[in-house]
This record gives structure tokens, C-alpha cells and sequence, in this order.
């Protein structure tokens, strides 16, 4: 299965990383791949990785695991290692991984010696749906996510299922969030599925991906469609800062977001109330989220440093019904 994009093609294939050598060499000429992933990958797929590359020379930069790792420090580090091994302006890096080795290696490609190519090999179900598409790659500041960063497009994406198989539960269930998101504010026929299937396939991955390019295509730089994708992050990414990304998984805060988005839409008059509960009661099922729910209230000094907070108020973006969103302009007193 193809998703085509302006610059690179999505390639979603379960088993596909034994057919991963012949895409490389549809996009790059030289043998030489620099791969950034972080220590658990690199324990479960280090060899497999290998063994799916044997015409090309492999050097790895290896990172610790988890959003701590999206930072100026491991940034340098990232750079510094990569030049110490040779790599040079035409040569490509793969980020093999997560949503956090993504990002970094995403911006270190966009950054160091003015732009290298790069390729995205998603291993978690929240990085194939999500983090790996649409070509914003950066890293965080103590003051809040993703303050830092660029637009920059991979060569490739890659997305073979088959990586899935080693995520426990809640990992699984932190890409479902992402993908319950993306039938929230585009897609119906996603978001019935996953009322009923804990469960997805190369189909579900596909129609997830498939709202965010359409978005993407619309919208490149965020300007105003793309920002429907921002449903439930801006408390979101305010929940991971305040817990120091340790209590909640990104899929979980952005769960407690989306609740919290239905909410001011219900008091905007803009939402359903019945939306409100079901979306509850799938989040509690998926243990994404447990009652007592978060208190907005708790995280309102956290939104102020936002990205999406500009002069004249917060963009903020609700959903009146399934499968359609709406950016209004927030102020504190729509949240207390």
C-alpha cells in the first residue's frame, strides 16, 4: 500500500522491511546510512535492521529512550557523534524508531551542514499514524514541546506493522489515541472502528495517515487547516511538561485534551454532550485515561508558552460532531 506525498512516498507494508534495500536505492546512490534510534530499538532490531540492509554500510548513533532525548543536549551529542564517524553532506540519515528518534533526527537533518537527506522507519503505532508523516521534525525546550523545529519532508517513509508486534499494551494503545484523534476530526468510518476494535491493520494505519495528508496538502506549514490535527494537544503537550514526561504517554495526555476540547465545546455551544461520553467511555476502555479526570484549570500557566498562543489568543481547535473540526480563538475565561 502507497500514500503518495508532493516529496516522498509512504510505503505501508506489513513485512516490509525485508524490501527495504530496493526503496533506499530508489532515493540515494551512495553506501553509506547513518541510523539514529534509541537503546530498546537498537536491543530488538539492531540485527534486523542488518540483515534488511546488506548492501550498504551501517553506522549507529544510539540515544536513551523517551522524550528527554528531544533535546539541545542530545542534539549536539547526535551531531557530534555523527561527524566524528564520517557522515557528509550527501550522505543519508535513517531514523529508526519512535516519535522522539524521528523528531531529532528529523531536525538534525534539516540543521546540520544546512540539510541532509534523511528516511523515517516508524517502529511505535503513535509514530507510524502520526509523527513520522507530514515532515515536522524538532526537539523540545524546558518552557515547552516542540519549540523548536523546522519543515522538513523525509525521502521515505517506511511502515511495516510487523514492528508493532513488540509493544505492550500501553504503548499500543498511546498510537490508538493518535488515530481516535484523526477519526475525530476526519475521518467517521475510522472513529466507528475504533469504538468497537482495540485492534488495527494496514487499513486503519492508512485511513489515520490518510487525514493528515489531506491536511497536510491543504495546509503545508500549519497556517490553518493543518492545525485541525492540534485536537487535544494544546492541554496535551501542557500535561507532559507539567508531569516532566514522565507520568503520562503523549497519547494519554492528548486523550485527557480531547476531553477537555469537548468540554469547552459543550460550553461554547458547540458540542454535543453525548460525543463527550462516548469519547469518555472509549478513553476509559483503552485506559487511556482514569477518573477522576485532570482539572484544566491545573495546566492553564502551561498554555501560555503554547506555539499556538499568539498575540490575540490561543487557536484552539474543537469538534462540534465526528469528523469535523473548528479553530476558534480561546481565552483563559472559556477553560476556569
Amino acid at each position: 500500500m502507497f500514500i503518495k506525498m508532493p516529496n516522498y512516498e509512504i510505503v505501508i507494508e506489513t513485512g516490509g522491511i525485508r524490501s527495504l534495500s530496493t526503496w533506499i536505492h530508489e532515493v540515494y546512490t551512495y553506501p553509506n546510512l547513518f541510523v539514529v534510534t534509541d537503546r530498546h530499538v537498537d536491543q530488538l532490531y539492531h540485527q534486523t535492521l542488518i540483515d534488511a540492509l546488506p548492501d550498504f554500510i551501517l553506522s549507529f548513533v544510539v540515544i536513551e529512550p523517551g522524550e528527554s532525548s528531544k533535546s539541545l543536549s542530545t542534539y549536539q551529542a547526535v551531531i557530534d557523534q555523527l561527524i566524528h564517524l564520517g557522515m557528509k553532506r550527501n550522505h543519508m540519515l535513517v531514523a529508526f524508531g519512535g516519535g522522539v528518534v524521528g523528531d531529532l533526527t528529523g531536525y538534525v537533518a534539516a540543521t546540520l551542514y544546512r540539510g541532509v537527506p534523511y528516511i523515517q522507519i516508524p517502529t511505535t503505532l503513535l509514530a507510524q499514524v502520526d509523527s513520522s508523516i507530514g515532515g515536522k521534525v524538532g526537539i523540545d525546550l524546558p518552557q515547552g514541546k516542540n519549540l523548536i523545529g523546522a519543515f522538513y519532508d523525509p525521502k521515505l517513509v517506511m511502515i511495516d506493522p510487523l514492528f508493532l508486534s513488540t509493544l505492550d499494551e500501553r504503548e499500543y494503545h498511546n498510537g490508538l489515541a493518535e488515530m481516535i484523534k484523526a477519526g475525530l476530526i476526519g475521518d467517521r468510518r475510522l472513529y466507528q472502528h475504533l469504538l468497537t476494535y482495540d485492534q488495527v491493520t494496514e487499513q486503519e494505519i492508512a485511513l489515520s495517515i490518510g487525514v493528515k495528508r489531506d491536511l497536510v496538502l491543504m495546509d503545508p506549514y500549519d497556517q490553518k487547516e493543518r492545525m485541525y490535527l492540534n485536537f487535544g494537544h494544546t492541554f496535551g503537550h501542557a500535561i507532559e511538561k507539567k508531569h516532566h514526561y514522565q507520568i503520562y504517554k503523549h497519547g494519554e495526555a492528548i486523550s485527557y485534551g480531547m476531553l477537555i476540547a469537548l468540554q469547552i465545546g459543550i460550553r461554547l455551544g458547540e458540542t454535543k454532550p453525548e460525543l463527550y461520553e462516548e469519547v469518555k467511555e472509549l478513553l476509559l476502555r483503552l485506559n487511556l485515561v482514569k477518573e477522576p479526570l485532570l482539572n484544566p484549570m491545573h495546566y492553564a500557566e502551561d498554555i501560555l508558552t503554547d506555539k499556538k498562543y499568539l498575540s490575540d489568543g490561543l487557536n484552539y481547535v474543537i469538534v462540534p460532531k465526528v469528523g469535523v473540526a473548528k479553530i476558534i480563538k480561546l481565552k483563559e475565561s472559556d477553560w476556569s
